[in-house]
């Protein structure tokens, strides 16, 4: 059975950016996955914007031609999870885990997926998700 992971925007910045402390674990760990990579689309725009000031259009153009592919399946932010994410940030205001940071976590609740690429630990690490104990943090 393949499962789902849900992905955060550090995680699509540092596959992009082979300078990113991050990359090379990403890297190995995207290439050994039999994973379908779920994105929800509030994750976009803010990946988009990170990659094209720091790395140019065409690492924005590629991320979009991945989604295009199919190689990252981009699932919609529905009015549950907008209330979900709303709830989150109400929560969690004092660690002010913002808007796509709460997105991804209403959106992985919705579609029970306990596990995320990110390189987000701090925001992630504390918020404490319906569907799971914790979230597992990846790689």
């Amino acid at each position: 059975m393949i499962q789902s992971i849900i992905v955060d925007t550090g995680a699509l910045y540092a596959l992009a950016d082979r300078s990113d402390r991050w990359h090379a674990p990403m890297r190995d760990f995207v290439a050994d996955q039999r994973a379908v990579f779920v994105v929800p689309i509030a994750v976009l725009p803010e990946a988009c914007y990170l990659l094209n000031t720091y790395l140019g259009p065409p690492a924005e153009r590629q991320l979009l031609a991945a989604c295009v592919r199919g190689e990252l399946v981009v699932e919609p932010v529905e009015a549950t999870d907008l209330q979900r994410a709303l709830q989150l940030l109400e929560t969690y205001a004092e660690a002010n885990i913002g808007f796509v940071d709460a997105a991804v976590v209403a959106v992985a609740e919705r579609l029970r997926i306990p596990r995320v690429l990110t390189t987000d630990r701090r925001h992630f690490a504390l918020v404490r998700p319906r569907h799971c104990a914790a979230l597992e943090l990846l790689p």
